[in-house]
């Protein structure tokens, strides 16, 4: 397994140059201590605990796995040590408000310590992950009294959370769902029902689980509408915040999976257990799309940790190991052969690595950035940093997953047949990385949620928010290199974006059968306008003389290979989904035959 090291430079750069965070702060109530000294200083101490505290846990937790018995679920040796030491290092509380015990920085910091633990080990990181979420929750749906009991406790760590969604029968149709909520006479409310696929459901790392969980009342309509949210705590907590008895929820068995093996993904029972009403009744899920945004944009950081971490390992790798020579004469003349990193294709490769890497990096610290203007910022900026918000967290969240994906895949083709091998551990990037395009909404699902509901749902509207700054970005820098290569993206996306949606409004299976492919062209051109600004800044960095020219000459270098070698992708992307939905929907069911 690469030992992990945090990319610092490029972290700051993106943070600090890139998206200017301090001068962006310094206009947040709120956010005003965030300066670019104490962010730095933040990011310096989060990356020594990834590299020395997580990324040493993370090949010995995916042997190990997890050990489940009638009394709970142990983690892997480490864990519980390194989840004490995160909590008495203040880290679950960094973003988190400073009225429920946090430290009231922006979220962007939380998203840029989860990338790097993340990276040093996703497993692990699925514990405190998923409290964020919880802690959302509440802050916007609960009662005075909820907020009182459970928030300090969940934002400093000394309990975690879940999101108790997915059923046997019904995983992103929630409208199936059975689970009951009936109500009793003190005003809590007796939870029954199976939850699947429960992420940290149970485990050896806090005293405390508190489960998000939907459900149904008695009198609860059909489908979707009929969905309400509750409070149900592993232990039930005291009116004065210690723990009661145990509650009637416990883990029946953990999945037996793929990859993130070090993770516990249980099967939850809850047998009468005792929850409580969390915002209105039957609008749970509304309620819980505060927790499904928070969830996704960690979700689509899982993409960038699992490609930085192949990355890692392909770059050391190819730099060390010797193959062949050159085509163009010997660079290693001393030496039996030439490192493999001398090669066009294994230059390929790390490039496609590095340009999807940094370019999601981009991508994502800018979308934390809107998520902390929607927090903070007046009405207006608040109205249109969500709007962006989303239109780009589906896009964000697959487009993101998919090529890390990729990238942790290339690792193990980089490293040939040693990649196949475990004791490199390439291949458990690969297996941890799938299960990404799956949870938080499937690619599909991110796909129909973009086009039909957040592009066609909205007459345009909410693309038009974006296209509008790449137009601000091409205006202000006419001339420049990729600009005008952009626009021209720019123009074909609204294009392609009238016609699907015209096609749509006759037969909507054409907005089904183009989604996907919409999805993958939207998210080359949103990276094709970081990586535009990117270039734009390199250059005129170089042209200041600000020093680190090498790191700003590899950012132009690798902007060129994004635009020339991976943005063209996007010429099949159109053609297929202009290609119509005859062609996957014609065939009868019963043809469907082998």
């Amino acid at each position: 397994m690469p030992a992990y090291k945090a990319p610092l430079r490029d972290i700051s750069f993106v943070m600090n140059e890139l998206l200017e965070s301090e001068k962006l702060y310094q206009t947040l109530p709120g956010y005003e201590e965030a300066t670019a000294d104490l962010m730095n200083a933040i990011v310096e101490e989060g990356a020594k605990f990834a590299e020395n505290v997580l990324s040493p846990l993370n090949q010995s937790g995916d042997e190990e796995g997890c050990h489940w018995s009638e009394e709970g679920v142990t983690t892997p040796k480490g864990f519980a040590e390194a989840y004490r030491q995160y909590v008495d290092n203040g880290w679950p509380a960094l973003s988190a408000s400073v009225e429920d015990g946090g430290q009231g920085m922006p979220n962007l910091m939380g998203i840029v310590i989860n990338e790097m633990a993340g990276t040093a080990n996703w497993s692990w990181l699925m514990y405190p992950g998923l409290s964020h979420g919880a802690v959302k929750t509440i802050e916007e749906h609960g009662d005075a009294e909820q907020k009182k009991k459970y928030l300090t406790k969940l934002v400093q760590g000394e309990w975690t959370g879940t999101m108790c969604l997915t059923e046997a029968h019904c995983g992103s149709d929630l409208g199936l769902l059975r689970t009951k909520a009936e109500p009793q006479a003190d005003g809590s409310y007796a939870i029954t029902g199976t939850k699947i696929f429960i992420s940290a459901g149970d485990h050896d790392m806090a005293e405390n689980i508190v489960h998000i969980v939907l459900a149904r009342l008695p009198d609860a309509p059909a489908g979707t509408k009929g969905i309400s949210l509750f409070i149900v705590p592993k232990f039930n907590v005291n009116a004065d915040g210690s723990l009661g008895e145990r509650n009637a929820v416990t883990c029946a068995s953990i999945e037996k999976k793929m990859g993130i093996k070090a993770s516990a993904t249980c099967v939850m029972n809850f047998d009468g257990a005792t929850g409580y009403l969390i915002g209105p009744p039957n609008r749970g899920l509304n309620c819980m799309f505060t927790f499904m945004n928070t969830a996704r944009i960690g979700t689509a950081i899982q993409g960038l940790a699992h490609g930085q971490l192949a990355f890692t390992g392909a770059l050391s790798y190819a730099k060390e190991r010797l193959a062949m020579r050159s085509l163009t004469g010997p660079k290693n003349p001393d030496g039996p052969a030439d490192p493999i990193i001398v090669h066009p294709n294994v230059r390929r490769m790390l490039l496609t690595q590095k340009a999807f890497v940094e370019g999601s990096r981009a991508f994502l610290y800018f979308l934390a950035q809107l998520g902390d203007i929607v927090d903070a910022g007046n009405e207006e900026q608040a109205k249109a940093a969500d709007d962006l918000m989303a239109l780009l967290t589906p896009i964000g969240k697959a487009f993101v997953t998919e090529t890390g994906y990729e990238a942790a895949n290339i690792g193990v083709q980089v490293y040939g047949g040693h990649g196949f091998i475990r004791e490199w551990g390439m291949e458990q990037i690969v297996r941890d990385a799938r299960i990404s395009m799956l949870y938080e909404g499937t690619t599909g699902i991110q796909a129909l949620d973009l086009l039909g509901r957040k592009v066609i749902g909205s007459g345009g509207k909410l693309l038009l928010g974006f296209t509008s700054l790449i137009d601000e970005f091409c205006a202000a820098n006419e001339g420049a290199e990729f600009v005008d290569v952009l626009k021209a993206y720019k123009d074909e996306w609204l294009g392609l974006s009238m016609k699907i949606g015209e096609a749509a409004m006759q037969n909507p299976d054409e907005a089904g059968s183009a989604a996907v492919d919409y999805l993958m062209y939207s998210g080359y051109v949103t990276l094709a306008y970081f990586w535009a600004r990117m270039a734009v800044l390199a250059k005129r960095k170089i042209a200041e003389g600000a020093g680190d020219t090498s790191f700003y000459e590899a950012k132009l270098m690798t902007a060129r290979f994004y635009f020339e070698r991976l943005l063209p992708r996007t010429v099949s992307l159109k053609q297929t989904m202009l290609s119509g939905a005859d062609n996957l929907m014609q065939m009868p069911e019963a043809l469907f035959e082998f």
